[in-house]
């Protein structure tokens, strides 16, 4: 386990020299916006010439070349424009709290959830009259959007530009409880409705095949490397309860009231069903100490059973498997929730999350120039060329429409290196862009996603299993969108506090409980299971939960205001 509590206390004294360095610079700070904003009318052409613009994003991209891709150099061509990125090694909240407290900014930032503390610092410009006078793309493809990005009811400035799909359409669940295609197969394509059903599937299989390939099978692992346990963890434990995505937060519908999520009943009892499949010996013993790339390459060996996560948390182990002609050994996905009274809401709409994206610092040498290149981002051609690559390269235009050849399709579809050599969809996350299922003005969509498109690239097991289950795609077996109501707030985890903020420390230290304990929790003896839980919930008692959430209610209400007045 990490030492969490020497983490939060890094972040503290980050914070604090943050404070006296505000106390220090607040007028440089405000003079560099000033700056920023009367240069910005300076370079008011298209010019082409070359210009290197840094970025920094608190993902991680294993495909990052350098841009010298056929689609990194066909963006070079277009705008002039070389990205030197910088990608956030370990806990991105630690670096961008450095930043921060330093005063050095990149010329592009991607934050991900820790906006707030470059916000506070003084960092990002407001992009409103940028975006109003120079990026007319961008106007046009968010449209009343827009008004999504400003950043909270009191401050109605734009410091990030969102980059998810806009207008997207959701063909894939996305999460779930996986299961190999050779588990469902042997025995006889069980359903797959509740974690019991789960188990027994895993249990069974295990039972019969203790070794895969010579090597011990697996029954199921998950992944806990620092924030990924939200992914692996924490997250399902919403989901097999009837909660959407809102992050640590589960909010009533009728209420429109928060609560951070571990303190319900219901998901005690996840937690202890967890706890049961340690004791069975049915959970990994390493699932709380292997690393990410050990969890990848455990898994792309083919002998784990079952996993409980996200599509892209696993996608480059199932490529892998794919690669390798393990057909059998790839995972289906199903909406399995504690007992059969809750309904997995992952297809729950939360309208278009505006909130997390891509913006410009106040260091960035010429914001014009950097809004313009937002702005062809946003263009048909930049979309065409992050989803399809070049053409005559990647695709062909066949009685006026794009066309993938078979051979290049499965390259796709089994080259774990596919992205990274072409630079295929490797730029779309430092951008705006269009979701899947939205048609450009030839009629075909911008991303090569469509119902006809997915089914075709399953593999003929991957058929074969869906076609015993009476479905043609995974998302068949989930509760549909329309099943539920679409929810005003957007996801609670885009909601932004002020850095320095009671609710900001409050909450830091509920997650740096919430690392510790729920990992105690499962691994604990059943007998044990409730001692620690409990355990837990005091530890949250005694950081103040609940004037927490009531300070996160406020929020809440003040962002439901903000969309939907």
């Amino acid at each position: 386990m990490k030492h969490w509590f020497g983490k939060l206390l890094g972040i503290f004294l980050v914070l604090s020299l943050m404070v006296a360095l505000a106390a220090c610079g607040g007028d440089e700070d405000s003079s560099k916006q000033e700056e920023k904003d009367s240069d910005s009318m300076a370079s008011d052409d298209d010019s082409l010439e070359p210009i290197t613009f840094t970025m920094f994003s608190a993902d991680t991209n294993p495909s990052w070349d350098g841009m010298n891709s056929a689609v990194g150099q066909a963006i070079q061509e277009a705008t002039g424009v070389t990205l030197e990125a910088d990608f956030a090694i370990g806990d991105p909240k630690e670096r961008i709290a450095l930043m921060a407290a330093g005063g050095e900014y990149p010329d592009f930032i991607l934050p991900k959830g820790d906006g707030d503390l470059l916000v506070d610092a003084g960092a990002m410009l407001d992009l409103t009259d940028l975006i109003e006078e120079h990026a007319p793309n961008i106007k046009a493809m968010y449209g009343d959007y827009l008004k999504r990005m400003r950043w909270s009811e009191d401050d109605h400035s734009i410091y990030f530009l969102a980059t998810a799909g806009v207008d997207e359409e959701y063909w894939s669940p996305g999460t779930g409880f996986w299961l190999q295609h050779a588990v469902v197969e042997e025995l006889g394509y069980p359903e797959i409705n509740t974690v019991e059903d789960f188990e027994n599937a895993i249990r069974t299989y295990y039972e019969k095949h203790p070794e895969i390939d010579g090597q011990p099978t697996i029954p199921l692992t998950l992944n806990a490397d620092d924030w990924r346990m939200l992914i692996s963890v924490t997250n399902p434990a919403v989901f097999a309860t009837g909660g959407s995505d809102d992050g640590e937060w589960v909010v009533d519908f009728e209420t429109q009231e928060a609560t951070l999520h571990y303190r319900r009943p219901e998901e005690r009892e996840y937690f202890r069903w967890l706890n049961h499949l340690n004791a069975e010996g049915l959970l990994d013993p390493e699932a709380f100490v292997q690393q990410y790339d050990q969890y990848v390459a455990k898994i792309s060996s083919g002998r784990v059973l079952g996993l409980i996560d996200a599509d892209w948390h696993i996608a480059d182990a199932q490529t892998a498997l794919r690669e390798d002609g393990k057909y059998e050994r790839m995972y289906g996905v199903y909406p399995a929730t504690l007992t059969k009274d809750y309904k997995f809401a992952t297809f729950q709409s939360s309208g278009y999350l505006a909130g997390w994206g891509i913006g410009i610092s106040v260091n960035n040498p010429d914001p014009v120039r950097a809004i313009k290149f937002l702005d062809w981002m946003a263009s048909d051609e930049a979309q065409i060329l992050h989803n399809w690559g070049v053409e005559g390269e990647h695709y062909t235009i066949e009685d006026g429409k794009r066309v993938i050849s078979p051979e290049e399709m499965e390259k796709r579809l089994s080259d774990t290196e596919y992205n990274k050599r072409t630079g295929i969809e490797v730029f779309r996350a430092y951008g705006p862009n269009w979701g899947d299922g939205v048609l450009d003005p030839s009629g075909q969509t911008y991303t090569i996603n469509t119902p006809d498109q997915i089914k075709e690239n399953y593999t003929e097991k991957e058929k074969e299993v869906l076609a015993n289950y009476g479905v043609e795609m995974w998302k068949d077996l989930y509760p549909s969108a329309d099943e539920f109501p679409v929810k005003p707030w957007g996801a609670a985890w885009q909601i932004n506090w002020e850095s320095d903020s009671d609710i900001a420390l409050k909450f830091q230290r509920a997650q740096d409980t919430m690392y510790r304990r729920i990992p105690e929790a499962i691994l604990a003896k059943p007998e044990d299971f409730d001692k620690v839980y409990d355990t837990f919930m005091d530890d949250l008692d005694k950081i103040g939960v609940e004037k927490m959430e009531a300070d996160f209610n406020e929020l809440l209400q003040a962002k439901i205001r903000l969309w939907n007045d």
